[in-house]
């Protein structure tokens, strides 16, 4: 930091330096050759001039009294261009001779003003020089020089600042268990090698965005206390052949000289992803690169004591031979928590948030299934900043329980003017989830169900599991094909025609029947058989997939997926016509009211259902949010789910 501070100084100085020069030439050369040969013969004529001295190329006029009380200055100084000095000389000796002036003086001409003037020019080169050299070679936030290309651009921390522990990082008991290996490595290398034992060289943490992969690293570096270099995967790569293969290097040869120590590679995938399997050829940039971070990985000595760790959220496209034992030897699963994951994460986050009460965050865990660590703490930052909307001193159940609605499908939008027709479509659309939800679902029951505007979503239906599921039934998901369907039937059977707000729906349920004919081994007429589609070698597979079956075989599955699509509209399209009632009666109590909260659903199912069902769970406790699209002409591509 105070060399930075010493290169803008030094910069502010030059700035200076040449600011000056610049004056000082353009005032030397302010009067530069304004005056002719004719007005000074003029001058003489008129009697306006008493004697003249030219030294050098600077002419010195001494006017008459006449002519200084005619406003006129004392003396005027001119300078002439040294090539016309004789004509001047030879005009001055014939006005003496006449009469016409008093005196004159001549002075050879030196080189002086020319020399300082040239200097001064050199100088003001020589300054915006270096300024500009300065300009391109001071240092950068990453304390590197620009011009030092091949330079490792990671990050060093130094132990002693590294505050993060083991503490710190919640919901993820198994793999601080992992990883505490390594800590005690560092910590004790001798314990290890006296047994012949060898630490991994290389650990890949694997798992969704927002896991607390980056978190578990630095946790490892503050409970080892030893240097952390970290560095992103995209740093390597310039537009420069060769620059990321001398930054691994150059990153390697530092890490060694600081061992122990752990050099933390996050999204390593930027720079490891499989060889060959791009557009271009062998030999481009980032093959290179992983060329050399392959070496380096493989050149470690036993009791190096340099231990890589790397994150990525795309472990399927890495190089093999960087997954191979020897580089990247174990591989620990950073996945989303769990139940009680979850609330040890909501006691973490909440420590500096002042809660009410009545907030229970074994509670706000059972509302929030899915959600990764970084999902959890915006959720408690939302709730914050909701209450303090509210000019509120502390966070209650209600402003947490309001965010999760708002972090899954957005802000609602209240002031959004629909037309009555709209409003009607959309409250029998959401009707109709929500009934069939209720009847069909064996695990889920409504939380909510609106016709307010929110995000991209013209309403939206929320409901909650009895607990987490990690496995589906066919069961389940056939319900949750007609659950989803629930809408696009509703509006048949009121409307007798259906409306673009469906089109998500549509495009769910797709994919869910697809999936359970080509994956799952759902389909009678396919049984067991499964199809995949097959990576395009000479694409890459993040290009393209060629279809791995015949097209007889392709026929059959769009007929079974027609064919489950179709049987569960029909059964949704039963329920509803048969609870009609409860349809209308929903409906219209949506319309009055924009929004129904769970109890009051319950309400009205169980006085208009026909054969009203228990319900999956009374301590069921879970969010999930569904989400439709607003009722309009316009296509479902540009409305968020």
């Amino acid at each position: 930091m105070e060399q930075q501070r010493r290169s803008g100084g030094f910069s502010f100085y030059i700035i200076l330096m040449i600011a000056i020069l610049v004056t000082t030439f353009l005032l030397s050369k302010s009067d530069n050759k304004d005056i002719t040969l004719y007005e000074v013969e003029q001058m003489i004529q008129s009697g306006q001039v008493e004697s003249v001295t030219i030294d050098g190329a600077s002419l010195n006029l001494k006017m008459s009294e006449n002519a200084v009380k005619a406003g006129n200055p004392a003396i005027v100084k001119k300078t002439i261009p040294s090539e016309t000095i004789p004509l001047y000389l030879e005009l001055l000796r014939d006005a003496k001779i006449n009469g016409k002036i008093a005196s004159f003086d001549y002075n050879r001409p030196t080189d002086f003003g020319n020399i300082m003037n040239a200097v001064l020019l050199i100088l003001m080169m020589v300054s915006l020089g270096a300024f500009v050299f300065i300009s391109y070679s001071r240092r950068d936030s990453d304390g590197r020089t620009a011009m030092s290309f091949g330079k490792s651009r990671a990050t060093l921390a130094d132990p002693g600042q590294s505050k993060v522990t083991f503490e710190d990082v919640a919901g993820a008991k198994e793999e601080k268990e992992e990883l505490q290996e390594v800590v005690d490595f560092l910590k004790n290398p001798k314990k290890y090698t006296e047994l012949g034992a060898k630490i991994p060289k290389g650990i890949l943490l694997v798992g969704p965005p927002g896991t607390g992969k980056t978190l578990l690293a630095r946790a490892v570096a503050g409970e080892a206390h030893v240097p952390f270099f970290t560095i992103s995967g995209s740093d390597f790569v310039e537009m420069f052949v060769g620059v990321g293969a001398s930054r691994v290097r150059n990153l390697f040869l530092n890490a060694k000289k600081k061992a122990p120590c752990i050099v933390f590679i996050d999204e390593i995938d930027a720079v490891g992803r499989h060889r060959g399997a791009g557009l271009g050829g062998g030999h481009d940039e980032r093959e290179q690169t992983l060329n050399q971070l392959l070496v380096e990985m493989d050149g470690f000595g036993p009791n190096e004591g340099v231990i890589v760790l790397a994150a990525t959220n795309r472990p399927d496209i890495l190089d093999n031979a960087l997954l191979r034992p020897g580089r990247f030897d174990r591989r620990i699963f950073v996945m989303r928590p769990d139940l009680l994951g979850r609330e040890e994460i909501l006691h973490v986050h909440a420590k500096d948030k002042p809660l009410a009460k009545d907030v229970d965050l074994a509670e706000v865990a059972k509302m929030t299934p899915g959600f990764t660590g970084a999902d959890l703490a915006n959720l408690l930052n939302e709730a914050a900043l909701l209450a303090a909307r509210r000019n509120d001193t502390v966070i209650h159940y209600s402003d947490i329980s309001e965010a999760v609605f708002k972090v899954t499908i957005g802000p609602e939008k209240k002031s959004r003017v629909i037309n009555d027709e709209e409003r009607k479509l959309t409250a029998y659309h959401e009707s109709g989830h929500a009934i069939v939800l209720r009847e069909v679902s064996q695990t889920d029951r409504v939380e909510r169900v609106s016709i307010i505007p929110a995000g991209g979503a013209g309403g939206y239906t929320a409901y909650k599991p009895n607990e987490d599921f990690y496995f589906k039934t066919k069961s389940q998901l056939l319900g949750e094909i007609m659950m989803a369907l629930g809408g696009r039937a509703a509006e048949e059977i009121v409307f007798g025609e259906t409306s673009t707000g469906a089109s998500s729906d549509l495009k769910h349920v797709n994919q869910i029947a697809r999936n359970m004919v080509t994956k799952y081994g759902m389909s009678s007429r396919l049984g067991n058989l499964v199809t995949a589609e097959q990576d395009e070698v000479f694409i890459g597979r993040d290009y393209g997939h060629v279809q791995g079956h015949s097209d007889v075989l392709q026929a059959t599955i769009d007929e079974e997926v027609a064919r489950i699509l179709e049987e569960a509209y029909d059964q949704t399209k039963n329920i509803l016509t048969i609870n009609r009632t409860l349809l209308e009666t929903l409906s219209q109590v949506l319309l009055e009211k924009e929004k129904i909260e769970s109890e009051e659903f319950e309400a009205i199912y169980r006085a208009h259902a026909v054969e009203p069902k228990p319900l999956p769970g009374d301590d069921a406790h879970k969010v999930t949010v569904e989400p439709e699209e607003p009722f309009s002409g316009a296509d479902s591509g540009a409305v968020a789910d």
